[in-house]
């Protein structure tokens, strides 16, 4: 039975999107969106920007209003009405206007829940202190932007290192805003892993950014002048503008009070329909646990993307739209943040949540690759360097994921890798992958491609790799085949240097009873020399991402031991 009455609890992506699609679906039903914000439909991932002044006007922030909704798909939207109860028994909720405080019930044959999420907001000392912040709404925007525009602030501190946090220290470092950021973990953006969020430090703190790695807050306090942000290890740090941005949690407890069934990760518990345990209420947002595409496991994944897509899919299921029900396929976390100048961007799993799902003891059986590929043809002027990381199953190839990080080029070639990763695509298929070619735009290899021949070239049994991770306990020859002059720059300890084109009149010097690791700048020459040594009936591997991935480790592991 096609529902006459759908009501939808929240906007923004997963509200909005459902109700939009219900009405293409049914000119008959009557739909009713009951947002307890002033806005239905507004653009969160924008926010930092407009605080950084590079959106210029808070209307560009609205992505549509009650009139449109109510003009151009006749649908009925309250904002500033909270959404008391939900009465799965009666199929009521209760609603509270809270411009005038009235409370009624309204009553529906579908219920669409899409809460949202909400700001960590941590019960310290001195936490609601005037000057700290959050950003999740237009409101939090103006009253960052009020207070920057009512005083001197030349000093800001923003704790938590995702994405929230470095779009906004982008955000304030075009307002001339000298910026540090304290992150709980061991590096930011937690979407990579700690080699390649090297990188990002790099760049970062020789932009002039400060960072406190390994550093919790404990407290904040203030006095005439400034505010003064305490840490776990005593250090003080006094501020202008303080910034939270140390994660988000799903609002859930409207469907807890209802009886719905909650995850196992805190999130609202619904199948593949986004249907909830309840047969009449759907529910969708950063407030659901979902499906991990890969590892077919529970997560929360607050992403607008994904959200927007939800929305569509329970709508579909509440029309019957088709004879099959349209079926959620799960996410795989696909995201991108830029900062400075850098943009950074991943998609499917990292080593790092593998190790905290699996454990190391029952780790899948995977093998990864780094690869530093000009993001258009070396030729062509202005050709910049992008770092990425592949994750590949060894059984069968399967791509499992990705990183990159880079100045340009970047979130194009993790977008064809996240599409391949929907089609359950492996590095076999990668390296045959056609893409556009021009010198401006790509390489005849792309990136793309480069990665899968790399990962390729391992199952194949053509080269073996070692990582930079087991260096330290390496009891293998290092072999260095650069330049003589690239080598004095700067090698790995105890190296031996034979440059690749005298290698094959020096192969009596080199040892056939010990393992030997190739390595170069970037893995390339490395290679070659790997697969002259292999051929000649040496033990070898090629250190995978070279040498310029080498140095960013040690940095960052001597950013951790200095605290900043």
């Amino acid at each position: 039975m096609r529902p006459k009455k759908l009501l939808i609890v929240g906007g923004v992506a997963g509200g909005a999107s459902c109700a939009a699609r219900s009405r293409r679906l049914s000119e008959e039903a009557e739909i009713i969106i009951f947002e307890r914000g002033p806005y239905v439909s507004f653009a969160n991932c924008g926010l930092p920007y407009y605080v950084g002044k590079v959106i210029k006007k808070e209307a560009d922030l609205l992505v549509a209003s009650p009139e449109l909704f109510k003009e151009r798909f006749n649908i009925d939207v309250r904002t500033l009405h909270n959404v008391r109860q939900v009465y799965p028994q009666q199929k009521e909720i209760e609603v509270q206007a809270l411009t005038t405080g009235k409370i009624y019930r309204e009553k529906y044959e579908a219920l669409v829940l899409s809460p949202g999420s909400e700001p960590v907001k941590p019960a310290l000392e001195g936490i609601g202190l005037p000057g700290i912040f959050t950003l999740w709404t237009i409101p939090d925007s103006r009253d960052i932007i009020s207070w920057i525009k009512s005083r001197p602030v030349r000093r800001a501190v923003v704790v938590g290192g995702g994405f929230i946090g470095l779009e906004m220290t982008e955000s304030l470092k075009k307002l001339n805003i000298q910026t540090t950021i304290i992150e709980m973990q061991p590096h930011l953006m937690p979407s990579l892993d700690p080699e390649m969020a090297a990188f990002l430090h790099d760049h970062l703190t020789s932009g002039g950014v400060r960072l406190y790695l390994n550093s919790a807050v404990t407290a904040f306090k203030s006095d005439e002048d400034a505010l003064t942000v305490i840490l776990a290890s005593g250090r003080t740090l006094s501020t202008d503008l303080v910034i939270l941005s140390v994660g988000v949690r799903p609002r859930t407890e409207l469907a807890a009070a209802a009886g719905l069934r909650i995850g196992k990760t805190g999130g609202i518990w619904v199948d593949d329909r986004m249907q909830t345990s309840d047969e009449n209420i759907w529910a969708v947002g950063d407030a659901v646990e979902v499906k991990d595409f890969i590892l077919n496991l529970k997560r929360l994944i607050p992403l607008a993307g994904p959200a927007n897509r939800q929305g569509r899919i329970a709508a579909d299921n509440i029309f019957g739209n088709g004879s099959e029900p349209h079926r959620f396929r799960g996410s795989q976390a696909t995201a991108v943040c830029g900062v400075s100048g850098l943009t950074v961007a991943s998609t499917g799993v990292t080593e790092k949540f593998l190790k905290q799902i699996y454990g190391t003891d029952k780790l899948p059986d995977y093998e990864k690759i780094y690869l530093h590929p000009d993001h258009h043809a070396k030729y062509y002027p202005d050709a910049k360097t992008i770092t990425m990381k592949l994750i590949f199953s060894k059984t069968d190839g399967r791509v499992l994921g990705a990183q990159a990080i880079g100045l340009a080029g970047v979130e194009k070639r993790i977008d064809v890798i996240a599409m391949a990763i929907q089609k359950n695509a492996t590095v076999f298929d990668l390296e045959e992958t056609e893409l556009c070619y021009a010198p401006q735009f790509g390489s005849a290899k792309d990136p793309v491609n480069l990665a899968g021949m790399i990962a390729a070239n391992v199952l194949r049994g053509h080269v073996s790799v070692g990582h930079w991770q087991d260096i330290s306990d390496l009891q293998a020859l290092i072999l260095d085949v650069r330049t003589p002059r690239e080598y004095r720059k700067g090698h790995l300890k105890n190296a031996v240097n034979i440059p690749l084109e005298m290698l094959r009149a020096r192969l009596d010097e080199l040892p056939h009873d010990r393992e030997i690791w190739t390595h170069c700048f970037v893995g390339q020459r490395s290679y070659y020399a790997a697969r002259i040594l292999q051929q000649h009936g040496f033990k070898v591997k090629n250190l995978s991402g070279g040498f310029l991935l080498y140095p960013a480790v040690e940095r960052f592991k001597q950013l951790l031991k200095s605290g900043l």
